[in-house]
């Protein structure tokens, strides 16, 4: 037991007792990271297409950054939406408005036009920063967002819209020197919008407090190293993100791709002798097929994170068979960022006495405490399903703007996750299904109602329901079943396309099937566990 701890607590007793020397004032991100970078000097901070950046460089651009800000009125508490593909931009952004004391609004890069109008106007934003790929999109819903004053294009000016301030008008020539401003550990830093059961996003509100134990957490949980090279290929507003602003506490080297491609994955492993990557399972299934038959050398990966679905033992055992024993899985949600629970490296061992253990998504992280309980909200026995629930002390603030959801999901202290799982004697937590009408398709969160509610107002459906399958490579693959109001030869080809023109990519289904009627409960509502029993029948859970 010792062993482990010495191996998975890697901050240092001089960082904690040294030229930090840090009190509760300094649980802010723009202290926590002005430490970080100054003390990262000239070391290699970010490569992105061929593009290096210093942390001493990423210090003076962040701090362009901030004051630009403050100069367009972002003080403390103050909104600012970033909504851009992952790029130095990016994390210059993140880095700035931490030192303008701002509360950062991160944009999935894959939401559609409905849900980034939404997004921005329930969060008052007052600054947006974005992609050029985004540009047509904000320009249709920015007449409709009254709070939001400041647009800046990232781009060349030749190529921002009327009204957009250019990336380099914004900030390029400003000042480089420190930005002092006061933030307080309870102002909010963080407002991260999560699908909800109505269609529109809600959003998690995390303080300056919280957001930073939470990345002291992720150093921790991640046993990041001082010698770490980072290789994140997911959203950057997801948690790569998080990963991210821990990797720059440990100033690691961040490799960033904009998007994931196996291949650049695998020349990234042989060619920047990466240490540590972070991946959804469906991102490993895919780099599984790309190696066979081909020999690379990992010898110098020692970490991949996985989470934000479950994954199959199958794969898994794969996996340790191909990489060796670095496999570390997180469970946590956007209300706990990352870390409710955890299985260790120690945990991925091919045994066949340990296959159960594969199953689990591990036990309590070290900053959280987590028990199975029943619908009253009393803990079960050790072995009896029920929901989980957890308490960390980087648990959301509550949902913005909505007491009511907060009331649901927040109480006395413990964040009710809407997952039913069982513990065992030991601790560790295994998921069964969801409270929540969910579905997990490529790490992505799809509210099956926002679907459902899309392909009904198509003229020729008269019901529908919208399930998760197992997928071999989604995990979950989006289905709907429809009752039609006319048996035509092309529907299927039109709801797709319905589809297509409604919702976001990862939210569309990926079938469509047609039933007479759909089966109803005794109290007459669509019973979708009937529905998805024929598709989880061989499966060992009910979530995938």
């Amino acid at each position: 037991m010792a062993k482990n701890i010495n191996t998975c607590i890697c901050v240092k007793k001089e960082e904690l007792e040294g030229d930090i020397d840090m009190d509760r004032s300094q649980l802010t991100l723009n202290s926590l990271y002005l430490n970080a970078l100054k003390k990262g000097g000239d070391k290699t901070a970010l490569v992105f297409e061929g593009k290096t950046m210093t942390y001493r460089e990423l210090l003076r651009a962040a701090n362009r950054v901030a004051h630009a800000l403050n100069n367009r009125g972002v003080k403390p508490n103050g909104t600012v939406a970033i909504l851009m593909s992952n790029c130095l931009e990016y994390v210059i952004c993140d880095m700035g408005l931490n030192q303008a004391g701002g509360v950062k609004v991160p944009l999935n890069d894959m939401l559609g036009e409905k849900e980034i109008a939404h997004i921005l106007k329930d969060c008052e934003a007052r600054v947006l920063i974005v992609g050029e790929n985004f540009f047509e999109v904000v320009q249709k819903v920015k007449a409709s967002l009254p709070d939001l004053e400041t647009v800046v294009g990232v781009s060349p000016p030749e190529r921002c819209p009327d009204g957009f301030i250019p990336w380099d008008e914004f900030q390029a020539g400003g000042p480089e020197s420190d930005v002092r401003v006061q933030v307080h550990p309870e102002d909010r830093a963080l407002i991260v919008y999560t699908g909800g059961t109505t269609g529109l996003p809600k959003g998690v509100v995390h303080s300056q407090e919280n957001a930073a134990i939470n990345a002291f957490s992720h150093v921790i949980e991640l046993c990041l190293q001082d010698d770490e090279r980072i290789l994140l290929t997911s959203p950057l507003p997801h948690s790569g993100g998080m990963v991210l602003l821990a990797g720059l506490l440990k100033n690691a080297v961040h490799f960033i791709e904009k998007k994931f491609d196996p291949e650049a994955v695998l020349n990234h492993f042989q060619q920047n002798k990466i240490t540590f990557t972070f991946m959804v399972p469906t991102m490993i299934y895919r780099i599984l097929d790309q190696i066979q038959g081909r020999a690379f050398d990992f010898s110098s990966l020692r970490t991949v994170l996985y989470g934000a679905a479950p994954i199959t033992v199958a794969r898994l055992k794969q996996g340790i068979e191909t990489f060796g024993n670095v496999f570390t899985q997180l469970y946590g949600q956007t209300e706990a960022p990352n870390f409710i629970t955890r299985l260790r490296k120690p945990d991925h061992v091919i045994d066949e006495n340990n296959l159960e253990r594969l199953r689990s998504c591990g036990q309590a992280a070290m900053m959280c405490q987590v028990k199975i309980v029943d619908e009253e909200g009393k803990e079960v026995p050790r072995g009896m399903e029920g929901e989980i629930v957890a308490k960390t002390p980087y648990n959301m603030l509550g949902y913005y703007k909505q007491p009511d959801k907060t009331v649901e999901t927040l109480k006395n202290g413990w964040l009710h996750t809407g997952d039913v799982g069982v513990m065992d004697e030991e601790g560790y937590v295994y998921l069964l299904d969801r409270k929540k009408d969910m579905i997990i398709s490529g790490g992505m969160n799809v509210y099956s109602t926002e679907v459902e509610n899309v392909i009904q107002k198509h003229p020729d459906v008269s019901q529908v329901a919208v399930i998760g399958v197992p997928h071999p490579d989604w995990g979950e693959a989006v289905t709907a079943v429809v009752v039609s109001r006319n048996e035509r030869e092309h529907l299927v080809e039109e709801l797709f396309a319905y589809c297509a023109e409604h919702l976001s990519k990862y939210k569309r289904p990926k079938e469509i099937t047609f039933i007479e009627a759909l089966p109803l409960t005794p109290y007459g509502k669509i019973d979708k566990k009937a529905l998805r029993q024929p598709f989880w029948s061989n499966a060992e859970r009910a979530i995938n």
